[in-house]
């Protein structure tokens, strides 16, 4: 089996890895827009993109992490991926945790593994 990978911008890493039929995935809010729900919905665009770069989609996420670099900001974060992540059947195992970004700027970034389906 060979290994596909999605190149990032960033440089020395992959936006995207697919092997086995998984991907393994980081989000991140390409615009670094002003504020934590809008970071979020930028994020949650970006995964989508990536999911469909790969033949995946939320109904096949598995596991998710979200960092945020502001744990108080949980509860608004929370509002903009309940309503992005639809009903209970596109629901992953999902862990929040408070982690440096590296910057004043990131809020929140996000690591997922899903299934590829397509």
């Amino acid at each position: 089996m060979e290994i596909a990978r999605v190149r990032s911008s960033a440089r020395g890493r992959s936006d995207v890895v697919a092997y086995g039929g998984m991907a393994f995935i980081v989000a991140y809010d390409p615009d670094a827009a002003d504020g934590i729900e809008a970071q979020t919905r930028n994020c949650l665009r970006f995964l989508d993109a990536k999911l469909a770069e790969v033949g995946s989609g939320k109904n096949a996420l598995l596991q998710v992490t979200i960092f945020l670099s502001d744990m108080s900001m949980k509860s608004d974060m929370d509002d903009v991926w309940c309503n992005w992540i639809g009903p209970e059947e596109n629901w992953p195992q999902r862990a929040c945790v408070g982690a440096d970004l590296g910057d004043d700027i990131t809020l929140i970034e996000i690591t997922a593994i899903a299934a590829q389906i397509a």
